[in-house]
């Protein structure tokens, strides 16, 4: 459930960061470019830092527990660094499934030439162990 109609809460949620993100003197610039009102960023932003978002509730401006702007920078921040680390550990993942991927390939390309060359090969000789046949 979102609190805006057309957004989901991945949407505002990311909208908001990204808003938070935006060096001083740039914002009204980047929000007007956006398409989006302040106030309805201002009630976004209620939600994503007061924890409704994802309940769907619309935040009130007479809330007794709200998020002081300093702990809103502190949670940004700390969300862009988790999400950098997500990417780097993302990059690096994907990195070694092509290296899995490649040895893959090369085995598989191994194992079929091993098939191939022991068609190829003579039948071995017969051994005798009976002493009967010299």
């Amino acid at each position: 459930m979102s609190i805006s109609a057309g957004f989901t809460a991945a949407e505002i949620r990311s909208f908001v960061h990204e808003y938070t993100v935006q060096p001083f003197g740039r914002k009204a610039e980047w929000l007007s470019a956006q398409g989006v009102s302040y106030d309805r960023l201002r009630r976004w932003r209620l939600a994503v830092f007061n924890g409704d978002l994802d309940r769907g509730l619309i935040p009130r401006d007479s809330s007794p527990v709200r998020t002081p702007p300093g702990q809103r920078a502190a949670l940004e921040r700390h969300h862009a660094k988790e999400h950098a680390e997500h990417q780097t550990e993302v990059a690096r993942l994907n990195a070694r499934i092509r290296e899995l991927e490649e040895t893959n390939g090369a085995l598989g390309k191994a194992i079929g030439l091993l098939h191939s060359m022991s068609e190829q090969e003579p039948d071995a000789p017969r051994t005798t162990t009976d002493p009967l046949d010299s």
